[in-house]
């Protein structure tokens, strides 16, 4: 391991060796939407919680900077973007450099990989120059990593997200990120063949909060490595009180019981 990138990763995996990232990029993709619109207040807020990471666009972390600066919170840079105006949106294009992750500061940088539609190989192109820096620069790389194309019926199942883990770590990830397969025994098969930590997506946004920190507490007793929510987050009507909930469960291992009857019920 680069000794750059070993110091970063410990800084974003904090003592219990567990992470919570908390993704921002949608701006690019989704426009100005609820939690996101006025980005300074969130940052602010989620930098006072819990959480260990926070994900943004370059032009974020340049706004955000007076919000971000000495707090103990490490700063992700996404390079991957797309617009959802876009039909060929399922392309990811790197729109940001590991060299000005490093000139912001930032703990790691992630790119968005959509594997099985027509663009992959120009995707893979793309994190595999990242990854080059990656090496260069000693900046820890997480792929987000989805199988999104016309031959894929179902993104959550365990042959499909066990496939998107793997590609992402033989491309050179550090962490990968991928949707849940549903039950704590597939999940267990996507860890058991990843070589790197895995960490699960937020996806939609839900209608239940307990539920969603159920979805969370089997995926961490799988072995998932943490979590990286966004929507589910940042649009929540209670965010302090949901990140301190996700808190207990991913690096505190509390129960998941006492954590929805202390904080919910």
């Amino acid at each position: 391991m680069v000794l750059g990138k070993e110091k970063r990763l410990n800084r974003l995996f904090n003592n219990s060796g567990n992470i919570i990232i908390v993704p921002m990029d949608h701006g690019i993709t989704l426009g100005p939407i609820k939690g996101i619109d006025c980005i300074q207040d969130t940052v602010s807020k989620l930098v006072k919680s819990n959480v260990d990471a926070i994900l943004l666009h370059k032009g974020l972390i340049n706004s955000c900077e007076k919000e971000l600066i000495n707090k103990n919170v490490a700063t992700i840079m996404h390079l991957s973007a797309s617009t959802s105006l876009n039909p060929s949106s399922g392309i990811k294009t790197v729109v940001g450099s590991v060299f000005e992750a490093v000139a912001f500061g930032c703990d790691a940088v992630s790119v968005h990989i959509n594997i099985g539609n027509e663009y992959e190989s120009e995707m893979f192109r793309d994190i595999s120059k990242v990854s080059r820096d990656c090496y260069k620069y000693g900046m820890p790389l997480i792929a987000m990593m989805y199988a999104r194309g016309k031959e894929i019926t179902d993104e959550n199942n365990v042959e499909v997200v066990k496939h998107a883990a793997r590609v992402g770590a033989e491309l050179g990830a550090d962490i990968v990120k991928v949707n849940y397969t549903g039950s704590r025994e597939t999940f267990k098969m996507v860890v058991d063949t990843c070589p790197v930590p895995v960490v699960i997506s937020g996806g939609e946004k839900v209608d239940s909060n307990i539920e969603f920190l159920r979805y969370i507490n089997d995926a961490i007793m799988a072995g998932a490595r943490g979590v990286s929510i966004g929507r589910n987050i940042f649009q929540s009507e209670d965010m302090e009180l949901l990140v301190k909930a996700i808190y207990k469960i991913v690096n505190l291992k509390e129960p998941i019981e006492r954590v929805i009857s202390e904080l919910y019920v």
